[in-house]
């Protein structure tokens, strides 16, 4: 059960993304980064070597100023985002931006329902698409308001993301893949993102139970840290999603006020490329 993007030209992105990693025989890489952070044009060099480091799909954070879903990391990254000025409709510009070099890579907005809503929902839709954003990750809105985001979107040709959770059981799973699309976000672990990590076995389990439910790819992410965690997890998975240990590395390279000290964008781009590395000798089963 999946919804389809509306956008009637044959695959997506997102498809097409993951259907060369299929024909690679590998799992992916997805990277989280916080938009804007530490500010815009840090950030803007960070996502621009993002692909080269080897990152499949980028997750772009839309900040806000009550990310509750997400630890002290990436709550933190929010924050300076907001102060560096970073909007909504920045975050759009952004993708934008980012197309005019790479019509390729897959762009994912993540966020919480707020901000889309004071910007306008059929205004957003219509921007994200403009901006050649592929998909959204909505983390507040669940599939009974549908509704209210979900089934625009899915008309908009974006595509919608849902999280499956350890605590969606087999007879609500039905309930939370229906209109989902591009892929499923399986949170390997309950709580906030970023704080501790799940056994491979224990995801090897909740991938093939998910695979019994739905033919789209599945991403895995929350406590993935470390390359070695990145591959394990891209064995057994479609994909891995790192977020927290990106922007932990990304923090490191700030000085006392938060500013880009001058090797932070390396330093983050050398570790998203040891990620990357490590995903990549982790065959695909």
């Amino acid at each position: 059960m999946s919804g389809k993007t509306g956008n009637g030209n044959g695959p997506s992105r997102v498809e097409r993304r993951f259907a060369a990693l299929k024909a690679e025989g590998r799992g992916g890489l997805i990277v989280y980064v916080a938009c804007g952070d530490p500010d815009p044009e840090t950030f803007f060099e960070i996502l621009s070597g993002l692909p080269g480091a080897g990152v499949d799909v980028i997750e772009i954070g839309m900040p806000f100023s009550d990310p509750m879903a997400d630890g002290p990391e990436i709550q933190a990254a929010s924050l300076r985002a907001l102060k560096a000025g970073m909007t909504l409709s920045g975050t759009l510009e952004m993708a934008a931006r980012f197309r005019t070099q790479d019509d390729e890579t897959p762009i994912i907005l993540m966020g919480y329902y707020n901000p889309i809503h004071s910007y306008g929902p059929r205004k957003f839709l219509k921007d994200a698409r403009a901006a050649g954003v592929d998909g959204l990750i909505v983390v507040d809105l669940p599939p009974e308001e549908d509704e209210e985001l979900c089934r625009p979107a899915l008309d908009a040709g974006l595509h919608w993301i849902r999280l499956a959770t350890p605590t969606s059981d087999d007879k609500r799973l039905p309930t939370v893949l229906s209109n989902t699309s591009g892929f499923v976000y399986y949170v390997s672990i309950m709580g906030i993102t970023g704080t501790r990590s799940a056994s491979g076995a224990a995801v090897r389990q909740a991938v093939a139970r998910l695979k019994a439910h739905t033919d789209l790819p599945i991403a895995v992410g929350f406590g993935v840290k470390t390359p070695e965690q990145a591959a394990e997890i891209a064995a057994v998975a479609d994909a891995a999603v790192v977020g927290s240990s990106v922007i932990e590395r990304l923090k490191a390279g700030l000085d006392a006020d938060d500013r880009a000290t001058p090797g932070l964008v390396d330093g983050v781009l050398g570790f998203v490329r040891s990620l990357a590395e490590s995903v990549r000798k982790a065959r695909a089963h």
